[in-house]
């Protein structure tokens, strides 16, 4: 329990239903869905299509998204990959003659198709309640009548706007300077897209109007999508991959997702006694670094697009694990993996919804990078993500980028199973530092026994491009011990992640938990 004298928060329960998301518009609508009659699938989509305005530098309908959920009354666990194609005509051998070693970030050909409308439509009509019209209102509302800038949106709005070009620019600042908290944000032509979406369905992103609206900003700028490509995005129902921990099964989603490398972090951290170690002291950063740098090389060098990911049950292998371990020297930091030429980075939303018959949706919705490509369509204002720039243009490597080939995501939806009943859909935002944070938030609670709220709370970590960045909750005296075992300590400026979690107890209540690095919360009814 946490000690009342110091700020802190409080876990949230409730037995009708729970939304835990990043922001309080987001998690207020996904309850009102709820006690409309809505089911946790339709909950979820109304919450994090809303948070594409609420948070606009994060997600937005011109983005992917992946979903774990299981239906009423059944403990599977059911995946949806919601993430967009290359175009027909792309192909890394291009970039190569134009001298380019890596997608550039900011480019039509870091655009991918966008997913998530797709599979909004397709979860909205196979597992939701009320419809798209009742999902999308209050989005539309919001959209039109604008959103105050919440302090951590405001917080990134610089830095994230820095990428915005031409009608971006327009669309996405106040005359080119960046938003500020309390500042409204508006976006009718998203409202107009919506409203349409709403009453003719997917098609009507896809095809017609709103596609040409795309379609025209990226070719005026050289990129070779058709409008054939629009017409064919599809999001794809898949089988999940999962692997045990002490006792508890994780639930990930499969390549092109990274989640498989959180399973790998795992089974490596299990050759450990992590539970004798102080949770936050520097043995327990250290190991835990170290088995993410090799956890990373290896996702890098397997996880692609499902058709091309290579070698994904050695990657998952007790064996495997087993020999990596054995590289950890507890004493001494070991050089960093490859560096990447494809990009990974930190900007997106998360959302979980339990409703009272215990149907659990894990959604993860993202454009890549702070505002995408800073690319948006002239008319609507549609921001296009720059997730091809998650491609590698190394030839022959099964993450190169192709024509109608999805890209290596790091966004990654969880979801817990104990002895066969799903106990908790979760997720941590932060791009690359996901699957380590997937991992530490089970260790945080299976190794240290805290409470989910008080794992999302505990002070984070993360060894990246040859940075132990590490937050100011540690103290000195671990950073000075990592720096004496060679690590390059750095305090980032900003904080590593955020998460969102639902524990659903076997005496039917529901405890949510909220990160309070971002500007949501835990609500239920």
């Amino acid at each position: 329990m946490r000690d009342f004298h110091l700020p802190g928060r409080s876990p949230v329960f409730a037995t009708n239903g729970l939304c835990a998301t990043s922001h309080p518009l987001a998690a207020q609508t996904a309850i009102d869905i709820l006690s409309r009659g809505g089911n946790a699938m339709d909950a979820a989509i109304a919450g994090a299509v809303l948070l594409g305005i609420c948070e606009p530098q994060m997600t937005g309908i011109g983005g992917d998204c992946f979903v774990l959920y299981t239906r009423p009354g059944s403990d599977e666990v059911r995946a949806l990959n919601g993430s967009g194609r290359a175009p027909a005509a792309a192909t890394a051998a291009a970039l190569r003659a134009e001298g380019r070693d890596a997608v550039p970030l900011h480019s039509p050909q870091a655009v991918t198709l966008p997913g998530a409308i797709d599979a909004f439509c397709h979860l909205s009509e196979t597992e939701g309640k009320l419809g798209l019209d009742a999902l999308l209102a209050p989005t539309i509302r919001y959209a039109e009548e604008g959103v105050p800038v919440a302090p951590r949106v405001a917080l990134d709005w610089p830095r994230a706007g820095a990428c915005l070009q031409a009608h971006g620019i327009t669309h996405y600042s106040n005359g080119g300077a960046p938003l500020k908290t309390g500042d409204m944000f508006r976006s009718p032509g998203q409202a107009e897209v919506l409203r349409r979406v709403a009453q003719h369905g997917r098609d009507a992103f896809y095809t017609g109007e709103v596609a040409e609206d795309m379609l025209a900003c990226l070719t005026s700028l050289g990129g070779v999508h058709t409008a054939e490509d629009f017409a064919a995005v599809a999001c794809t129902p898949t089988d999940p991959v999962s692997g045990h921990y002490k006792g508890t099964e994780l639930v990930e989603h499969p390549p092109n997702g990274q989640g498989a490398t959180a399973l790998l972090l795992l089974n490596i951290l299990s050759q450990f006694d992590l539970a004798s170690m102080d949770p936050w002291g520097a043995e327990r950063l250290h190991l835990e670094a170290e088995a993410t740098k090799l956890a990373y090389d290896a996702r890098n060098r397997f996880i692609a697009d499902p058709d091309h990911t290579t070698r994904l049950d050695h990657l998952l292998a007790p064996e495997t694990a087993s020999r990596l371990a054995a590289l950890i020297d507890p004493a001494r930091a070991m050089p960093e993996a490859a560096p990447l030429t494809e990009s990974v980075h930190r900007d997106t939303i998360y959302i979980t919804v339990v409703d009272r018959d215990r149907m659990a949706v894990s959604l993860i919705y993202s454009i890549f990078h702070g505002f995408g490509s800073g690319i948006a369509s002239e008319k609507f204002g549609i921001l296009m993500q720059n997730r091809g720039a998650g491609f590698t243009l190394q030839e022959g490597h099964p993450n190169e980028l192709m024509g109608g080939k999805r890209p290596m995501h790091t966004i990654i939806p969880g979801m817990l199973r104990h002895e066969g009943r799903v106990t908790m859909p979760f997720g941590v935002m932060g791009g690359p530092y996901q699957a380590c944070g997937h991992a530490r938030f089970l260790t945080n609670q299976l190794d240290f026994g805290l409470d989910p709220q008080a794992a999302i709370d505990a002070p984070r970590a993360f060894a990246f491009e040859g940075e132990m960045r590490v937050e100011r909750g540690f103290s000195e005296a671990v950073r000075a011990t990592l720096a004496e075992k060679g690590h390059n300590v750095v305090v980032p400026q900003e904080p590593i992640g955020g998460a969102q979690a639902i524990k659903i107890h076997d005496t039917g209540v529901l405890e949510g938990a909220s990160d309070p690095r971002k500007d949501g919360c835990a609500l239920g009814y």
